[in-house]
């Protein structure tokens, strides 16, 4: 693996001190590569495997960049070499949250937020962890939700094996329960892994599942897994107030992200993800 990581370097016009394995997902094979100049972090994956995996996380990356919301780090490089894929990112050394640290995220996350488009949706599509996510563009929040996002992880949930009742009357029930809202740039992946800290204090945000999207799901993910305070949900919505009843909704939002568990871990998710299909049938 090493010998691909000098070639990447040398690909790119790097000069390559040494590389060192970092902690990553099951998805990809994450290296800190120290340079001369400075260091920088390489993902690698099966070219094969993950088609357009690495394009779709560098324009999404891109994106949110250019929100001038969050410290975002940026993209140096993308391509493939032999039968792997790659992307080479600028390595932010991390530091530690300041007292103000979740008044900043919160009003970042309302910055980025608040860039919208006419339509919901994306001009690609992209990956959220190994799966394909779909963003065919949709003109309302609820046709968004059920046909790009609930849709597509039901039917591979079917596939699996898993059986679900009443989904008519449960996507009946969802059209009319999930407000009109202008569609909002999120980040679409927002548990407590994919922030980090800086040096400086900031809050930076990694591995996106980028759309133009209900931006309450967000804050749903936010919730799913814990490691956000209550006093960011406040702050955010004092900087940019949320639809009434967002948390009653929570739940509806959170069966996205339980769907892709269920069909990337297995069975362990199947009862939280009956229980919000029976809430909403």
């Amino acid at each position: 693996m090493k010998s691909i990581i000098r070639e990447i370097a040398v690909q790119n016009g790097l000069q390559c001190i040494d590389a060192k394995p970092l902690s990553g997902g099951d998805i990809n094979s994450v290296f800190l590569l120290n340079c001369i100049a400075e260091s920088y972090v390489v993902k690698i994956n099966h070219a094969a495997k993950f088609p357009g995996m690495f394009e779709a996380e560098a324009k999404g990356l891109q994106l949110l960049a250019s929100t001038d919301s969050f410290k975002i780090p940026k993209v140096i490089a993308f391509g493939e070499l032999d039968s792997w894929s790659y992307l080479t990112l600028e390595y932010i050394p991390q530091g530690r949250a300041t007292s103000h640290f979740w008044d900043d995220f919160a009003e970042k996350l309302a910055v980025l937020h608040k860039t919208s488009r006419p339509q919901f949706g994306l001009d690609h599509d992209n990956y959220i962890g190994s799966l394909p996510q779909p963003n065919k563009p949709a003109l309302t929040a609820s046709e968004f939700y059920i046909s790009q996002r609930l849709e597509p992880q039901l039917e591979l949930a079917t596939k699996k094996g898993f059986s679900f009742a009443k989904l008519d009357r449960f996507y009946k029930t969802v059209s009319e329960v999930i407000p009109d809202d202008t569609p909002a740039l999120i980040h679409g992946d927002l548990w407590n892994g994919n922030f980090l800290v800086s040096e400086k204090g900031e809050p930076v945000l990694i591995d996106p599942a980028v759309a133009f999207a209900p931006r309450e799901m967000d804050l749903a993910m936010m919730q799913l897994f814990g490691g956000f305070p209550s006093e960011v949900f406040s702050a955010y919505n004092e900087v940019f107030p949320l639809t009434e009843n967002w948390k009653d909704r929570v739940s509806l939002w959170q069966l996205y992200y339980l769907l892709v568990h269920l069909n990337l871990f297995g069975a362990g998710y199947f009862s939280q993800v009956s229980n919000i299909l029976k809430k909403y049938s």
